[in-house]
Formats: structure tokens, C-alpha cells, sequence
């Protein structure tokens, strides 16, 4: 258990962030709620082996990151036709009672200590609500970090027969010194300062609807960032995720699908690329809990420097998920000696009717390849560059967003030449 942030902050903090958002009582309960969870929850799970955590959340020093009266963003909102994107509060006004009924069904507002407090100082925000039929493909969301701390919530809700591609972007912008918001003015903070983020996101897919989600994460390197991605998939529903984690120097972030319904799908797609000494901890978890349920886990990621990537993927089959299709494969590619690479991929089979599969590898560039690039006379180091770039290919393939594609993959050659 940890009790780390309540040297700075009380109900009142949390009462006036509600305040400025012009929330309902009922969900200013649910934040007062989730504060007061805090004593008695526990971070977020990471994988233990014998005298080893494989990701220490408990270092971090919430105290001096977290201010959240002190939050400055820039949120870039582009809707499509007959798709509502709409800020926390533009939100409440238009879909209140929908809001309602979804907020906190599909991610546990106490599941555990930082997504509770996610839940209580929340002031960033966006909903999308699909009506039913409707089909929008350009939905996106660009949010800009502009202070020492930002807590962002999205809620996407897709009426029957919907359907929605949504893209996020996440970067970190100037910093404005708490000292300089409070008078006024526009000081930057002191370079090098630590930063936090920390996202939630909750879609539901009605039934036949579609909901594909792609982020890209490009934070600032000197920020912490945490992240929970959870859908409930309703019968002929699908939800796909695609996660790009390129920035920030701790990423801890959890992509998940609860397949509720007969026939729903879902496919989660990952990239990542740490250097210098990132660490990445990602997982990928998905739980069929009906007939005919269909899953595809695909994750690629490369690190440099001392940059350090912890994997945990799971498929949790349920007893009464007949003629399950579900399959995981994870693979890490190590361009230097001091980096290090942990995978964990598991399956949970509680029926037989099931086909079902999983992998993962860690290795280093071949050197049979290299050789027989760089005896046709191509440099070493664009060779390596050729190889690392090939490698993403097969999950570049698996991104259907094009424009996320591009971009990731821009993303991935700057790295490479930096």
C-alpha cells in the first residue's frame, strides 16, 4: 500500500477540480471515493521472480510530480460527421445520463492505487459517442503536456452497428513553473524537471459496433508515464488497440479486452522503441467470456543503449468460451549488450473447444545477416538500420491506420539516426 501523495493533497483538491469541470454530485462521489481508496490499494501488478520487480512503481516520488491543481494542455479535438467528441464538460451538458451509465463499468475506478487516483484528480478529458450506424473513420485527438503534471480520461462509447477509427497523439510541450501559472505568467520550468502522465481510457463496443483505437506515445523523456487502455466487446462486437510507446523515461501501460459477447474480436498491436535507459512495461490482456470469440496479441519492440522492456501478455480463456480462436506473439530486438529485454506471455485455458497459441523471443541483430549485407558493401551502421526497420515490419503491416503508420514509422527512422 502506499500513501505517497497525501502530504499534498485532500478532498478539498479534489472537490475543486469537480468544481471547475461543473460535474454532477454523482460523480464527484466517485472521485471522493477512489481518493479515499488510496490508503488501501496497492500499485499497479508487475511481474516478480525470486528477489526481483521487474518494474518499480513504488520509486517514484508522486509528491514532487503531482500537482493537479497546476494542469496546462493543449487538446486538439477533430471530430467526424455524426460523431460527438466533446470535452469533460461539453460532455456532461449533452450525454449525462449516458456518461452515467458508462463511467467506471469498464475500468474498476479502485482497481489499484494509480488508476484511483486517475480517478480522483482526472481534469483533462475527451468522450466520443457513437450513435448507432454510424460510421466515422477520422477521429482524433491530439494532447499537448504543458505542465508537471496531467491526468487525461476518455471515454468512447459506439452505439449498436457503429463504428469508429480514433487517433490519439500524446507530447509534452513547455512546462509552466507552478510559481509562474500562479502569478500569471508564462515562465518555462527549469529544464531537466520530471513530468507525470497518467491516462485512462474506457471504450464500449455495442452490438456489431467497432472501435479501433491507436495511440502514440511521445512524451518527453524526463516524464513518467502511466497509462490503462480497457474495452468490453458486446456480441459481433470488435475492439482493436495499436500502441506506439516512443517517449518517456518509465512507461507503464496496460492495453485490455474483455470479450463479452458471442462472435466479438479483438487485436491489440504494439511498437516500441527504448533508448538510453527508457524502460517500457507493457501488457497485453484479453478475456474471451463467450462463444466464438476471436483474439490476435502482436507486439514488437527494439532497444538500445541500457533501454530495458518488460512484456506481459495473456489470454484468459473462460469456461464457457466455446470455439475460442486466440493467439500472442512478442518479439524484442537488443542492439546493445547493456540492454535488457524480460517476456512473459501466458495462457489461461478453461475450455477445450480452443485453439489457442503463444510466443516470445528476445535476440540480437543476426549476424549472418549483417554479414551478408555488409560484404555487398553496405555500411554496418545503415545495415543495422535496414534490419531494425525490416523487423517492425510485420507490425507495421497489422496498423490499419495509415496516417498512425506513417507516423510511427518517421518516428522509428529519427530514432535510428539520432
Amino acid at each position: 500500500m502506499s500513501t505517497q501523495v497525501h502530504a499534498t493533497l485532500n478532498e478539498d483538491v479534489v472537490e475543486q477540480i469537480s468544481e471547475d469541470l461543473d460535474e454532477p454530485d454523482w460523480l464527484l462521489e466517485t472521485r471522493k471515493a477512489a481518493f479515499r481508496a488510496l490508503d488501501d490499494l496497492d500499485m499497479p501488478d508487475v511481474i516478480r521472480t525470486p528477489g526481483r520487480k521487474w518494474t518499480n512503481l513504488d520509486a517514484l516520488d508522486y509528491e514532487s510530480l503531482v500537482d493537479p491543481l497546476e494542469y496546462a494542455q493543449d487538446k486538439d479535438r477533430i471530430d467526424a460527421e455524426g460523431v460527438d467528441v466533446l470535452s469533460w464538460s461539453d460532455a456532461l451538458e449533452a450525454h449525462g445520463d449516458r456518461i452515467e451509465d458508462h463511467f467506471g463499468s469498464v475500468v474498476d475506478p479502485q482497481r489499484d492505487y494509480l488508476t484511483a487516483l486517475s480517478t480522483a484528480l482526472f481534469s483533462a478529458g475527451t468522450v466520443v459517442y457513437v450513435p448507432e450506424g454510424v460510421d466515422a473513420e477520422d477521429v482524433k485527438i491530439r494532447t499537448t503536456m504543458n505542465s508537471r503534471s496531467l491526468f487525461n480520461y476518455t471515454l468512447v462509447i459506439a452505439e449498436e452497428s457503429a463504428s469508429v477509427t480514433i487517433l490519439e497523439r500524446q507530447t509534452t510541450g513547455e512546462s509552466v513553473a507552478p510559481s509562474a501559472q500562479r502569478n500569471g505568467g508564462g515562465e518555462a520550468a527549469a529544464s531537466g524537471g520530471d513530468q507525470y502522465y497518467s491516462g485512462v481510457v474506457e471504450a464500449v463496443a455495442g452490438e456489431n459496433a467497432y472501435v479501433q483505437y491507436g495511440t502514440l506515445q511521445n512524451l518527453a523523456e524526463d516524464s513518467y508515464n502511466y497509462q490503462v487502455k480497457r474495452g468490453h466487446a458486446d456480441t459481433y462486437g470488435s475492439i482493436d488497440w495499436i500502441e506506439g510507446n516512443m517517449g518517456s523515461r518509465l512507461t507503464k501501460s496496460s492495453v485490455e479486452t474483455r470479450l463479452l459477447g458471442d462472435s466479438a474480436e479483438s487485436k491489440i498491436v504494439g511498437a516500441f522503441f527504448g533508448h538510453d535507459d527508457q524502460h517500457v512495461d507493457i501488457a497485453a490482456r484479453v478475456w474471451h467470456e463467450a462463444e466464438h470469440t476471436v483474439a490476435d496479441l502482436i507486439t514488437r519492440g527494439v532497444l538500445d543503449d541500457e533501454a530495458r522492456s518488460v512484456y506481459e501478455g495473456v489470454q484468459d480463456v473462460g469456461r464457457e468460451a466455446w470455439d475460442t480462436s486466440s493467439y500472442q506473439r512478442e518479439n524484442t530486438l537488443m542492439l546493445s549488450d547493456d540492454s535488457e529485454a524480460d517476456a512473459s506471455p501466458k495462457l489461461i485455458i478453461n475450455n477445450h473447444d480452443t485453439e489457442a497459441s503463444h510466443s516470445a523471443t528476445v535476440g540480437q541483430v543476426d549476424a549472418e545477416d549483417m554479414f551478408y549485407m555488409t560484404s555487398r558493401g553496405v555500411d554496418p551502421e545503415k545495415a543495422k538500420n535496414m534490419l531494425v526497420e525490416g523487423f517492425f515490419v510485420p507490425v507495421m503491416e497489422e496498423v490499419a491506420v495509415d496516417e498512425l503508420r506513417e507516423d510511427l514509422d518517421q518516428l522509428i527512422y529519427e530514432r535510428l539516426r539520432e
